[in-house]
Parts: structure tokens; C-alpha cells; sequence
């Protein structure tokens, strides 16, 4: 039987909507861990949910997330995170699941911004490892003790439902590449979430033909009406969505009419949709879009309404159904498990936009969004 969201999951902090800039997904990944002994830093930057397994390794107790042996040496624990979208950090969640009895007390961060150029290490993913002494000595070009804080020394809850959650905002407006997560002195972090907003390191010319939704170019979701099984943000992730995880999906409209029927054009008929909101990366003209229901076989979409605007201010959620809303493009049919590709043939010149609005009829699930024109 399911749990009821507990009324505090229902008070995140607005930045937890953003893009989470760490996650592998996105091309986060572990660049260097001090300890990796009962289970891997790796397991920080899954998106999946996690979760409790019964049994033993031979380090202990099988967890899913970063755990580190009891320190029996000076010190303490730390590892370094490369990224997948370099950006603006908005605020981190730092999450305790199941580490009950074994998590970690405190934590920080640091972060800063480096160059493509800098070296990386092989890194051995078995549990039941620590840094070699050659290990600390090539990490030390990283200079990472040096790093600026922008999590202070903050304590962290036990891995129970209702203090697993610990949110903290980043008032820094810097853009960073690389963070570092220090564990005060160790135990276990189940995941590291860094929302935020992408900001593309490499100049895109004028005129180039690109995604000016996508979350690389800083593309970003501003709301959305319902995000029951998948959040919308996930639409303008890198590449193919993996599963129906890696996707957004509603819930089943409980006004859907009771029988359902369809006009002339194979549409439905139905009172309403569920939609969701993106402020483009960059502003542009749109000549192509693609619709994506990658995994949703029997939950598509019946049909998709993709609307644009141009605003001078950020949109936010409560105004985002008042904006002059122009159709891109109009009721189209969608199939199952399909890439649906529309062309400037299909596509109403609405001239020069920096916010779409997916709308799905009735409800379901859309794996990839990709709105293609020039910047």
C-alpha cells in the first residue's frame, strides 16, 4: 500500500524544479573519492529513487548510495564532482536514505570553475577501496581544498522518511564546473542533487540551428500542472530517454469523459489537458520540433499542442496561463513508443519566442521535447 507524501515533501524550495546539474544523466560524474568502502560515490548522482535491499557484501551491508568505513585514520572523507552541465548553483539536496545508524553527520560543499584541460584519473568503481597514496598526489592539481564554500559545514538528518531531506540554497551567482562534497567525518549520503541552470561555456553563433529548449543550453522548466510519475525538467535532458522514469508523466485526468470519442482529424474530444512550461535557453526562431514517446506504450499522449510567447520577465508559475499565448504548433495525433518529427511546413511562424507550453490531451507521458531554430 502507498504512502501518502509526508506534508513536509510538499515545502521544497522552488529551486528544487531546476535542472540537476550533477546527475549522470546529464553527464555528472566522480572524478576522485577518498573512500568508497561499502558502497561507491557513484551512487550520489543516480536519479533514481533510492532504495532498501536486504543482505550483505563483503565489506557489510549492501546501501544504495556513498558509504565510507569508520575513520580510523586523521582526516575525513571528500570526493569530487564533475559536472554534466556547468552553471549557476541555486541550492542542493542532500539526502540520508536508509543510512539510519550509519549516516554522515555533517557536510559541505565547495565549488569552482575549471577549464576543459585539466587531467582525470581512472576511477575503480568496486566497493571495498580507498585512495592510494598516488591517488592523493595526482588529485592535488585540483587544488581542491582551496575551492570556494558555498555549503557551509551544515548537519544532516538520519535516514528516515521525515529527516532524510536536508535543502539548503546557494546564494553564489558564479558559474561552476566542478564541486566538492566533504563528509564531516564519514558514513553515508544516499544522493547529491545541485539544481540549477545551465550555462553553455562554448559561443554558439548567431543563426546556428539548435535545441533552445535543451537543459545544456540553459534551458529550464518554470511549471507545470501535474508531475505525478515525472518531471517535466526531464523532457530537455541530453539524448533518448532511458525508461518511462526518464520522462514526464502525469497522472490519469480524473474529467476525462467517462467514453471517449474523437473528431473528424482522429483527435479526441476532451474538456482538458495537463501542460508544461520551459524558458528557452536562448530566444529564437523555431523551424522544427520533435515529440518523443521513447518507453510510453500504453500511456501516451493522444495528442500534443505546443505554445509560444516572448516575454520581457521571467514567468512564474502562478501567472504562466495569463500569458498572450501563440499555438507553434497546432493538435497533432501521437503514437506510441515514437519519435514524431513536424517540420516548418507544420509550424506557425510566430516570430521570435523565449517560453513554450506543452500541452498533452488528455494526459500521459512525453519523453523528449526539442524545439530546433536559430538563435
Amino acid at each position: 500500500m502507498a504512502d501518502r507524501p509526508l506534508e513536509s515533501e510538499g515545502k521544497r524550495p522552488a529551486w528544487t524544479e531546476l535542472n540537476d546539474l550533477a546527475a549522470q544523466e546529464a553527464g555528472g560524474s566522480i572524478l576522485f573519492a577518498t573512500d568508497d568502502w561499502f558502497a561507491h560515490a557513484e551512487n550520489l548522482l543516480s536519479s533514481a529513487e533510492p532504495v532498501w535491499k536486504e543482505g550483505f557484501t563483503e565489506q557489510g551491508k549492501w546501501m544504495d548510495g556513498w558509504e565510507t568505513r569508520r575513520k580510523r585514520i586523521p582526516g575525513h572523507d571528500w570526493c569530487i564532482i564533475k559536472l554534466g552541465l556547468p552553471g549557476v548553483i541555486s541550492g542542493v539536496e542532500i539526502r540520508t536514505d536508509f543510512f539510519t545508524g550509519n549516516y554522515t553527520p555533517k557536510a559541505s560543499i565547495q565549488a569552482t570553475r575549471l577549464n576543459s584541460e585539466m587531467p582525470t584519473f581512472k576511477r575503480d568503481r568496486r566497493a571495498g577501496l580507498a585512495a592510494t597514496a598516488e591517488q592523493f598526489k595526482e588529485i592535488e592539481v585540483y587544488e581542491s581544498g582551496c575551492w570556494k564554500e558555498i555549503v557551509p559545514r551544515t548537519p544532516l538528518g538520519a535516514g528516515y522518511k521525515d529527516t532524510a531531506r536536508t535543502f539548503i540554497e546557494v546564494s553564489s551567482k558564479e558559474v561552476y564546473t566542478h564541486i566538492r562534497l566533504n563528509m564531516f567525518p564519514d558514513g553515508g549520503i544516499a544522493r547529491l542533487r545541485v539544481y540549477g541552470v545551465c550555462t553553455p561555456l562554448s559561443t554558439l553563433a548567431p543563426g546556428e540551428l539548435v535545441d533552445l529548449a535543451a537543459a545544456e543550453l540553459g534551458g529550464v522548466c518554470v511549471g507545470y500542472s501535474n508531475a505525478h510519475y515525472g518531471h517535466p525538467r526531464n523532457m530537455i535532458r541530453l539524448g533518448r530517454g532511458k525508461d518511462m522514469g526518464d520522462g514526464w508523466e502525469t497522472a490519469r485526468k480524473l474529467d476525462r469523459p467517462s467514453i471517449l470519442t474523437a473528431g473528424k482529424d482522429g483527435i479526441f474530444q476532451v474538456p482538458g489537458y495537463e501542460w508544461a512550461c520551459f524558458r528557452l535557453g536562448f530566444p529564437g526562431n523555431v523551424l522544427r520540433v520533435e515529440v518523443d514517446t521513447n518507453h510510453f506504450k500504453g500511456n501516451y499522449p493522444d495528442s500534443v499542442i505546443i505554445d509560444g510567447c516572448f516575454v520581457q520577465q521571467n514567468l512564474e508559475r502562478d501567472n504562466i496561463e495569463n500569458q498572450e499565448w501563440q499555438v507553434l504548433l497546432p493538435g497533432k495525433k501521437l503514437g506510441p513508443h515514437h519519435q514524431h518529427f513536424f517540420d516548418v511546413s507544420e509550424i506557425a511562424d510566430v516570430g521570435k519566442i523565449n517560453h513554450i507550453r506543452v500541452r498533452m490531451f488528455p494526459d500521459g507521458g512525453i519523453s523528449r521535447i526539442r524545439v530546433l531554430g536559430h538563435i
